[in-house]
């Protein structure tokens, strides 16, 4: 499983040229469901996550977590993050999780997020043509990989 996390002032998603879904700051998360990911690795991403010290403190140092800041969080599936594009210039897919995969695993890690930051984590729509918006604050985009655990 994959998360690329992005430090925003404001991000949303628009569905059908319509708001379905917008936080102030906080992080951008898109997340990418591999058919070999597990509630083992939503455990770990989400962890990692809301524990990561990327928002500046008074001495405008990375230092402050999610909770830290009382930040939101608006989670997006993305299952292109698996994209192959070791062959030819039309990426490959096949890594991707299959959606009896990955709705659930999806649906498990906003109920995990919400969870343990102890609020309701927006999202865009499974599947639905999104239009995401975001202002990135730094910027600030940090890649984690459930598998290499860097």
């Amino acid at each position: 499983m994959r998360f690329v996390i992005q430090r925003v002032s404001e991000a949303s998603v628009k569905i059908d040229g319509t708001i379905y879904s917008e936080i102030e700051k906080g992080f951008l998360v898109l997340v990418g469901v591999e058919e070999t990911d597990t509630k083992e690795d939503a455990d770990w991403l989400c962890q990692k996550l809301i524990g990561m010290r990327i928002f500046s403190d008074a001495d405008d140092k990375m230092n402050l977590s999610l909770q830290d800041i009382k930040g939101n969080v608006l989670l997006v599936s993305q299952f292109t993050l698996f994209a192959s594009t070791k062959k030819g210039n039309r990426p490959s897919f096949i890594k991707s999780a299959k959606p009896d995969v990955a709705i659930p695993l999806y649906e498990y890690c906003i109920q995990q997020l919400s969870q343990l930051l102890n609020k309701p984590i927006k999202t865009g729509r499974f599947g639905a043509d999104m239009k995401v918006s975001l202002v990135n604050d730094g910027p600030v985009t940090i890649l984690m990989d459930s598998k290499k655990r860097e």
